[in-house]
């Protein structure tokens, strides 16, 4: 395995330990806020008084951080799919720390993701050395490329203009695919920002080069932009369905991406090729797998016992009056003609 994919392996596999570890930790914060206060559903602000859920903030940060530079090292095609294992590490924590019970299905779906990580790596094309951020430059620029930008955003206007007022509260596939089309562009965009840094910390200094601000606008353009409508695909959809998905799309539009601006297979063998993706299928049916399993979160205490509050129905009696009517108040009498319940005229 070449050094630069060595490198970026372990700051991918580092990167999923911490995000994986930072989403229990968080919940645990969130648990010990709402059991003092009002719960961050219900529009409680708690947690932010609460330590533990800044350590987890802070856990996701270093995550973040170590797979922005993971993309420095190796290509896309390496550390994107990885991201698959903080899932594992995600769902093995909420095993034991909070008594969320991982099937034996789960456990199929953690081995298919190892699997496929494992394949992958070993089959991963080395990065390209790259000496200047004009060079990457070139690489964006190249008719393949910009042939893909214009597409990609050609797409995602359809996608917002058109499809998003008709079809967004009904198909997540209108909000998932701006996501996962914007993340593409993202990712490229986030590699040439790392690289320039590295080269400016190596002593070539890229601060002057406006190639370099034109990265970074466009990553800052396309990051808002994601995250925009991945919190509306988790509002509106179930989030169990909208991560796979989300996870599926993405990578792979990134792993397209990646493969025509920095030539990923070039001079891959067609065995390496169809191995990779191999293993990309068995990573996304593990991370599949993993979340159909996942046990829904309990609904909070007050939404379990509200179905439980009496409710007022109209009693119709024999000699036409009318009566109000508790839930919890003794059977009707024998003169009732009918009852109303408050959905009648709904």
């Amino acid at each position: 395995m070449y050094t630069g994919n060595l490198l970026g392996f372990g700051l991918a596999v580092s990167s999923s330990a911490f995000i994986g570890s930072s989403f229990i930790i968080k919940k645990k914060g969130l648990q010990r806020a709402g059991a003092s206060g009002a719960r961050a559903g219900s529009g409680g602000y708690g947690y932010l008084l609460e330590p533990l859920w800044w350590i987890g903030m802070f856990t996701m940060v270093v995550g973040e951080f170590a797979n922005f530079v993971a993309y420095i090292y190796a290509p896309a095609v390496l550390v994107t799919p990885l991201g698959a294992l903080s899932i594992i590490v995600s769902a093995v924590l909420a095993h034991f720390l909070l008594n969320e019970k991982l099937r034996k299905v789960g456990v199929l779906g953690c081995v298919l993701c190892i699997m496929g990580s494992t394949v992958i790596v070993l089959h991963a094309p080395a990065e390209h050395a790259i000496s200047s951020v004009e060079e990457i430059w070139d690489l964006a620029t190249q008719p393949t490329f910009l042939l893909y930008t214009a597409s990609a955003i050609a797409v995602v206007l359809v996608l917002v203009l058109y499809c998003e007022p008709r079809y967004g509260q009904t198909n997540m596939m209108v909000y998932i695919g701006v996501c996962s089309i914007n993340g593409s562009i993202t990712v490229m965009s986030v590699k040439a920002i790392g690289i320039a840094i590295k080269l400016t910390l190596e002593g070539s200094s890229q601060v002057a080069s406006y190639q370099t601000w034109i990265f970074v606008m466009v990553a800052v353009t396309c990051i808002i932009t994601q995250l925009n409508y991945l919190n509306k695909a988790l509002d509106t959809f179930n989030t169990a369905v909208v991560s796979p998905i989300y996870y599926a799309m993405f990578t792979s539009f990134t792993i397209l991406a990646s493969a025509i601006m920095f030539k990923d297979w070039s001079g891959q063998s067609a065995s390496t090729i169809i191995s990779v993706l191999c293993g990309f299928m068995t990573v996304l049916s593990g991370t599949m797998i993993l979340h159909t399993t996942r046990e829904p979160d309990q609904p909070p205490v007050s939404d379990m016992y509200s179905s439980l509050s009496p409710q007022i129905s109209w009693i119709v009696h024999a000699n036409g009056e009318i009566w109000k009517h508790k839930d919890n108040e003794e059977s009707c009498p024998p003169e009732v003609v009918a009852i109303i319940q408050p959905d009648h005229f709904k």
